[in-house]
């Protein structure tokens, strides 16, 4: 074990390659053993000893550094991602090599020339010493190849679309003959007819064997023998079913027709039994039959794939390629029911849905429209003479077929929406939803707590010897009230104190809400938070003064409130002890006890208003009021006030109340006193020097706290219903209180609690917010600090309020400065705000420590007691204190990875010096980072300094206590552990987390990130939270990544922000529900889950870092665990905050790298080994889940694109005109229906409805309705359409050229304008361009179609596009903070002229230069590769097809329809681009010397293109319309011309690369304007800006900010203040 972790200690980035490690570890564990054993080695006949060793750092040289040198050259040869993925190794690849016996190939000591080691020809000589080529070449990819193909998503899940093109065929077919009603399928003529979708599969499997073959080609280098043998035995077994299946087909009719009776006249017509296709196909199926069992029964799987018979093996070896990962993954049988329930009803509720409405309703008009036969074509065709209309089924079929592979979809989130609110019920969230729903179960809160968060008695070690045998004798009684009591209120207090840190709550909230430290052993019952008890002993007392002498009915209303009883019974106490405790005089005492006496035999009785007068009650409850002021002030000067004011008590109670008890107590009095007193002496009781104890010498904290709270039930007249009033209090409370009530696993002690740790990467984000940042005002005369009170005015009052001072005083002292600039941090996504949060996790073990460790009278005398003697306790090792330290220490640390902290630190830079500072307020806190340290060179001769790199730990320099010097901080390094060179090869966060993680200890690790903050209410679970790890949640295995959900605190900064927050919302509660259970297929989805630390430390670690494949490198730390055998969970009864991004922009660009990640794990080997190695619905379940969603929003867009398309060639073919009568065109039902799946999709729909009912499960139905029509009015539909835009170009983008990276998205404050340059650039290939193309597909579609058509179809069937173009051309003006505002109008416009008219060059930014920006764009296809390139030029050409059908539809073309139209359109093209190259050559040549001639010729043109105009207008008509159609013809044309440019650049640059820049040029300008001109029409009308602003900020219009305000007065404020 030690020597493992050594090795994985200094592996540097072979942590990512766990096999390998095994690899290093087999041989030195070998050599130790030998070496121990005293062995003697056979070669050298001398005793064993090791391979490496001997000099310093021979590990590191000689095993990491080499192995290491591989990866980086690697990485280097990627060309930092851009090269293909088949051009170099990952981190995969290498790891994968020691998969296979080949690698003992490497041998050890390890040799230089092992192939491992060796690089592609290209990098080393091509010959060696005697000029042959080198043996051993390039190894190569290992056993899966990343090629950039949409064929992955088939090949990697074959069976679910071979199921559902088998399953449309089968439908097709069961509609196509008879009656169309499914019960068809069992006459014989149907049924052969659908058996012939077993030819389909046939070819299908024959398709994917040949994919298999060309996606793995390039790894051929590093297959077995066995691994070629099977793909090629694959491929012919395929060719063989395809040739036996359509052979056995043809036999199975009499006289069989068309492709069947070609077959059978090949073959011969000999009689053979029917049954042979049978045969064939039940041969056929035997493999999934045999898969069929092994589904239905695990247990034989595991056995099968364990088993080491030849058979099996070979059984296995065909089934499923043998490697080291995919290997039981099978669930308990429950769980396999459970999820095979969920899909089997989903899919044949989606199959129902398919043929019912919309493959059987479009089967009648199909053969209608293939019977009707069409002459008049309105365009030159080239086929006239071709049958049954097919361009008008496929028109018409092509998008129905395309909804019907995407509407599985939609049926999951119906499903997963109805299945996750059932699960969410049961695990009772949205119990406790509001303060009222608090209030009526606070009651059993308390017994909640100890339940869940204090450790059972029962669980405890026997312990022995007399403290033993009291305690366990003590046990027998029932459980100790007070304990509980006093832990309750430890816990509970201390989450209200964190509540007042925060400034959620004021001071008298948090004095309302605290419960008593210290319990009063007197009271029966338990002292409940003030909040409860509030107004209630006023309202009491109404009650006694008009209760007509009557104890039992007002005993009878007291109780029915059970917290007015309580308050009464705990007053009266109260005021009884405090009476007993002040009065000292002897004779005072015995006065006071009789009184006591007399009134708790009257309450025993029943009978205390039938004796006593209670309308003197309010004026005694005055007096004691009084008193309890007196108590808080405790001055000597008051004395004689207090003795006036016990005199005065007296009587009241002796002659208002009691009266005619009053000679009975005088007597007794004087009876006591043996002898007559005189009655004016009796009055002068109290005011002798000893007989009231006051001023109060030692004032304990018990003392003051019940003053406190006895004042505070005594005054509070108003109910206290809405505390707290802050909103995000009263949300963190009714979780709180919720979750206690929910399953989790009980509390152990701290002692025995799995130890963990927490790691947050952390790159160059803000740390801490400087005064500079929290002032200096934006474009807008916005500063973050006056935005931030604005939108969180209860808070900002809070934190003025704590700091006991006005905003003025705040500039006064360094330490109020330094307060401000937390307290705005705490409200940004900052480090110092992730500290803070994930530091409560130790404040909470140490108080659970405390209460763990306390006996009974540390629990009385509070922890409070304990921290505050912490000071004198820390020289002594045995105190209270220093044990809840030195636990809390062996059971959590946290280690922040700031991979730039010394760069920082030497530049300088502040975010170094508020990283220390963070060390310094948090002494346990542990800062990682890589050092690079310039050091001499080793080798004399050379006079140059090398660069060594080390993963440093540092923490904050202990302070001194007894030192006299002032305060310095400094860090002190801990671990200085030497790297083999740079640690950031792969993806930058993974690899930053990778240096740091042999930092972290203990048995689990939270990945935490740094926009996620932590509550104390919710560290307090965590001890719960980690026992998870030790429970078989399927019976099958135990957890090794333990999801938690998260609260989006982002949602209030702006409507966007909100939609943002509500989606993550839902995904991270009732989606990753659903998927952990019942789908089983939850992986890990970025941070805040907690990792099983010793099941990833051997497995590659907790991400995944090869450049750009694994880009999203969170998930695939979800794959890898699933794949060996792990198992994640989903947690929710903890929480952990989240920040997202708030602003159009961020939220893009956030969108855009998910959808890049997304495209790249589809074409990742694990995406492949999970397609395959899973069952067949959970196969389902991982496609819907993660890649089949990007998927299937592309195909939205495509249905979109596919059915404009159809319409195209359809009105401008003149077919539509000609089949206008038939059904099928004019009123398509089917169709309707599927544009209609088409437009939930895109408008939201899948997002909005796990939404409502998440907000309804936990937040109320009604609530979630008000939601979301309130989202509806914010315009939530334009945002989920815009986004829909961006994820499908960048997903389609990655699949067909790659260009993924990460987007830095900077979580700051948004509420700045983007200008109109910028949106352009960020939108214009992924939205605008695609948004301009529909647009022109639309208007033809209108244009041309209109004649024979109703506008009413025309409408319903193109609204949800007309929707889409409009979004995605105006969305980013739209969501623009002062988007509408004519100033920035006009300096938007000005920015935009510069930017498109500058000229680029190196080192000119795309943000300063359209040419810069253009060449920039192109980049991705320059690293395509020539499938993409074909691809792109392919796509281009759907541009020439309006060309094509427009000129034919002229007014002076209307009577030919000769191909030659066509031809002379062509020449008008380049006729016009050979006048551009004219001119622009003219420009170069001529303008400087022959600047008159260079302007009379282009007068000419001018001219000559006037006078063709005009001719054309006078002689064949050219109308108007003409002109439109001519521009709406030549556009797209000129734009298919430029992508096919850019796709063919080395090409296109030697024709003239200029001209192609220059129309480029004048696109982006017609572009521009006709996006800009609407915008700027807007902007005339200052309602626009006004409804726009209220829009946007909604959310935080209803918290104080008012946007019109900020933006205007505060520019005033501003400017008045610089005039004085």
């Amino acid at each position: 074990m030690a020597l493992y972790l050594l090795i994985w200690g200094e592996a540097a980035n072979l942590r990512f390659m766990p096999e390998c490690l095994c690899y290093i570890y087999h041989h030195m564990a070998f050599e130790l053993f030998g070496m121990l054993a005293g062995n003697v080695s056979t070669m050298t006949g001398e005793n064993v000893k090791p391979a490496y060793g001997g000099e310093e750092e021979a590990f590191l040289k000689k095993v990491v550094t080499p192995i290491y040198q591989v990866i980086a050259m690697e990485a280097e040869r990627s060309q930092r991602g851009t090269s293909k993925h088949s051009q170099w190794r990952n981190y995969d690849d290498l790891n994968e090599y020691f998969w296979s016996v080949d690698c003992f190939r490497l041998g050890w000591p390890m040799r230089a020339d092992s192939d491992f080691f060796l690089l592609p020809s290209g990098r080393q000589g091509l010959k060696d010493g005697d000029g042959k080529p080198p043996q051993n070449r390039w190894v190569g990819k290992v056993n899966f190849v990343e090629i950039r193909s949409f064929w992955h998503i088939f090949r990697s899940f074959d069976r679910m679309w071979g199921f559902f093109i088998l399953c449309l065929q089968a439908m097709i077919i069961v509609a196509w003959n008879g009656s169309g009603d499914p019960t068809a399928i069992f006459t014989s003529d149907t049924l052969k007819k659908v058996l012939s979708v077993f030819i389909t599969a046939s070819i299908l499997k024959f398709g994917q064997a040949v994919l298999d073959v060309i996606l793995s080609w390039k790894a051929h280098r590093s297959m077995s023998y066995f691994v070629k043998l099977r793909y090629i035995l694959k491929v012919v077994s395929a060719v063989a079913w395809v040739i036996i299946m359509p052979v056995t087909y043809a036999y199975l009719s009499e006289n069989p027709g068309g492709f069947a009776g070609t077959i059978k006249s090949w073959f011969g017509n000999g009689s053979s039994s029917p049954p042979l296709f049978i045969l064939a196909v039940v041969i056929y199926l035997s493999p999934n039959m045999l898969a069929a069992v092994l589904f239905l029964f695990p247990f034989i799987r595991r056995f099968l794939e364990r088993s080491h018979y030849r058979i099996v093996m070979l059984m296995m070896w065909w089934s499923q390629p043998q490697l080291y990962v995919g290997r039981g993954m099978h669930e308990s049988a429950f769980s396999l029911f459970k999820y095979t329930m969920f899909w089997v009803l989903l899919i044949v509720t989606k199959l129902a849905f398919s043929f019912y409405i919309e493959i059987k309703p479009l089967v009648g008009p199909t053969k209608a429209i293939m019977s009707v036969r069409i002459m008049n074509f309105k365009w030159h065709e080239f086929f006239p003479q071709a049958k049954n209309n097919i361009g008008v089924v496929i028109a018409l079929w092509s998008p129905i077929i395309l909804v019907y592979f995407m509407d599985t979809q939609i049926w999951y989130a119906i499903f997963s929406t109805i299945v996750g609110g059932i699960y969410g019920a049961f695990r009772r969230l949205g119990e406790i939803r509001t303060l009222g729903m608090l209030r009526s179960r606070f009651q059993s809160l308390p017994a909640a707590f100890n339940a869940c968060l204090v450790p059972k008695e029962k669980n405890r070690p026997k312990k022995k010897g007399l403290k033993a045998t009291l305690s366990r004798n003590f046990t027998q009684f029932p459980p100790n009230r007070e304990n509980e009591a006093a832990r309750f209120a430890h816990l509970w207090n201390e989450i209200i104190t964190s509540f007042r840190d925060e400034d959620l709550i004021t001071d008298r909230e948090k004095n309302l809400l605290l419960v008593p430290y210290w319990a009063d052993r007197e009271l029966v019952d338990a002292q409940w938070p003030p909040f409860l008890l509030a107004s209630k002993i006023p309202i009491a007392l109404d009650m006694a003064k008009d209760s007509n002498n009557k104890d039992h009915e007002l005993r009878k209303r007291i109780e029915a409130d059970y917290y007015m009883s309580c308050a009464v019974r705990e007053c009266y106490v109260q005021f009884r002890s405090i009476v007993r405790f002040l009065v000292q005089g002897e004779k005072e005492q015995k006065v006071i006890e009789y009184i006591f006496s007399q009134v708790d035999e009257h309450i025993g009785a029943d009978n205390l208003l039938a004796e006593f007068k209670m309308s003197a009650l309010p004026s005694l409850y005055d007096q004691f009021v009084r008193l309890i002021k007196y108590l808080l002030a405790n001055k000597a000067e008051d004395r004689d006030q207090v003795v006036i004011l016990f005199q005065d008590m007296l009587e009241v109670v002796t002659q208002d109340i009691m009266d005619d008890q009053v000679s009975s107590l005088l007597d007794s009095v004087h009876g006591v006193n043996e002898g007559m007193v005189p009655i004016d002496q009796q009055y002068q009781l109290f005011a002798s020097s000893g007989a009231i104890r006051f001023p109060i010498d030692h004032v304990t904290d018990a003392w003051e706290e019940k003053i406190k709270r006895l004042d505070l039930l005594l005054t509070t007249k108003e109910s206290a219903m809405d505390v707290p009033s802050n909103l995000e209090a009263r949300r963190r409370f009714s979780f709180f209180s919720n979750s206690l009530f929910m399953e989790m696993p009980t509390a152990p002690k701290i002692r025995n609690m799995l130890s963990f740790s927490v790691l947050t990467p952390y790159y160059t984000e803000e740390v801490l917010f400087s005064l500079k940042d929290l002032e200096t005002p934006n474009e807008d005369g916005v500063s973050i600090l006056f935005y931030l009170q604005k939108i969180f005015p209860d808070e900002w009052n809070n934190f003025l309020e704590r700091m006991k001072c006005n905003e003025e005083d705040l500039k006064e002292s360094d330490e109020l400065e330094e307060q401000l600039r937390l307290w705005a941090s705490y409200r940004g996504q900052t480090l110092t705000k992730t500290v803070r949060g994930i530091m409560y996790y130790r404040k909470a073990l140490e108080l659970q420590a405390f209460l763990d460790m306390a006996k009974d009278e540390d629990l009385m005398g509070g922890y409070k007691a304990v921290e505050s003697t912490a000071q004198d306790h820390r020289k002594g090792d045995k105190s209270p204190w220093a044990q809840c330290q030195a636990v809390t220490d062996m059971k959590f640390t946290y280690v922040v990875s700031c991979q730039l902290y010394g760069i920082h630190k030497r530049s300088g830079d502040a975010r170094a010096q508020d990283i220390l500072r963070l060390m310094t307020t948090y002494p346990s806190l542990r800062v990682a980072y890589i050092d690079e340290v310039e050091e001499p060179s080793k080798d004399r001769s050379k006079n140059i300094n090398t660069k060594v790199y080390y993963s440093t730990l540092v923490k904050a320099m202990p302070k001194s206590i007894d030192s006299s010097e002032p305060a310095q901080n400094l860090d002190q390094v801990i671990y200085r552990i030497k790297l083999p060179g740079p640690a950031i090869l792969g993806e930058g966060k993974p690899e930053n987390q990778n240096h740091a993680i042999i930092f972290t200890r203990g048995e689990a690790l939270q990945t935490i990130d740094m926009n996620q903050d932590n509550y104390m209410e919710e560290s307090l679970k965590m001890r719960n939270l980690l026992q998870e790890f030790l429970k078989k949640h399927d019976g099958v295995r135990n957890p090794s990544i333990l999801g938690l959900r998260e609260h989006i605190f982002t949602g209030s900064v702006s409507s966007l922000a909100w939609f943002m927050s509500n989606q993550e919302t839902s995904f991270v509660t009732i989606g990753q529900r659903l998927l952990a259970n019942p789908l089983k297929v939850r992986f890990h989805y970025g941070h805040p889950d907690v990792f099983d630390r010793l099941f990833h430390l051997t497995r590659g670690g907790v991400s995944k870092a090869s450049k750009v494949i694994n880009l999203s490198e969170d998930i695939f730390a979800g794959f890898n665990s699933t794949l060996r055998e792990g198992n994640v969970t989903h947690h929710e009864y903890i929480q952990v905050g989240k920040g997202r991004d708030v602003g159009m922009n961020q939220i893009s660009m956030f969108e855009a790298k998910i959808a890049n990640g997304n495209g790249e794990q589809t074409i990742s080997r694990d995406i492949y080994r999970l397609g395959h190695r899973f069952d067949f619905f959970r196969m389902l379940s991982c496609y819907f889940t993660t890649i089949g969603s990007y998927f299937s929003t592309l195909i939205t867009v495509l249905i979109v694109y596919v059915f404009l398309y159809g319409r195209l060639y359809l009105v401008l073919s003149g077919l539509e005109e000609g089949l206008s009568t038939q059904p099928g065109i004019r009123d398509n039902k089917p169709l309707q229906v599927a544009l209609a799946s088409q437009s939930f999709v895109q408008i939201g729909f899948l997002m909005a409805l796990p939404m409502l009912v998440e907000i309804g499960l936990e937040r109320g139905f009604r609530t979630a309705l008000s939601d979301f029509i309130l989202m509806q009015l914010q315009l939530a539909p334009v945002f989920f359409t815009f986004s829909l835009g961006t994820k499908t170009h960048y997903y389609g983008r990655t699949l067909l050229h790659g260009g993924a990276k990460y987007r830095p998205t900077g979580r700051g404050f948004v509420v700045f304008h983007a200008k109109f340059a910028d949106n352009y650039r960020l939108y214009s290939r992924s939205h605008f361009v695609k948004g301009f193309e529909l647009l022109i597909l639309l208007l033809v579609y209108q244009i041309f179609g209109q004649s024979y058509r109703g506008s009413v179809a025309y409408i319903l069937i193109t609204i949800s596009m007309w929707f889409m173009v409009g979004t995605w051309l105006f969305a980013p003006f739209l969501f623009n903070p002062s988007g509408f505002e004519w100033q920035k109008i006009v300096d938007d416009w000005t920015d935009w002229n510069k930017w498109i008219n500058n000229r680029g060059g190196i080192g000119v930014p795309s943000e300063k230069s359209w040419e810069s920006w253009w060449e920039e764009e192109q980049e991705h296809l320059h690293y395509s590769g020539k499938r993409g390139i074909i691809a792109e030029i392919l796509l281009a050409s759907r541009f020439f097809i309006y060309q094509y059908g427009l000129v034919y539809h002229l007014h002076i073309t209307r009577k030919t329809r000769s191909v030659l139209v066509y031809g002379v359109s062509w020449l008008v093209i380049f006729l016009a681009l050979f006048v551009m190259k004219t001119i622009s050559i003219g420009r170069r040549k001529f303008s400087a010397n022959f600047q008159l001639v260079f302007r009379l010729i282009k007068g000419l043109i001018f001219l000559t293109f006037v006078s063709i105009l005009v001719t054309l207008i006078a002689l064949p008509h050219m109308t108007m319309r003409d002109l439109i159609v001519c521009i709406l013809a030549f556009m797209p044309t000129g734009w298919g011309i430029l992508l096919i440019a850019q796709a063919c650049k080395p090409f296109a640059k030697r024709m003239g690369w200029g001209s192609i820049r220059t129309l480029a040029r004048g696109y982006e300008i017609g572009m521009g304007l006709l996006l800009f001109t609407p915008v700027a029409f807007l902007a005339w009308f200052p309602f626009v800006s006004e409804f726009q602003t209220r829009m946007l900020f909604n959310q935080a219009f209803s918290r104080g900010l008012q946007i019109s305000r900020i933006l205007g007065g505060h520019r005033k404020d501003r400017s008045s203040r610089n005039k004085e």
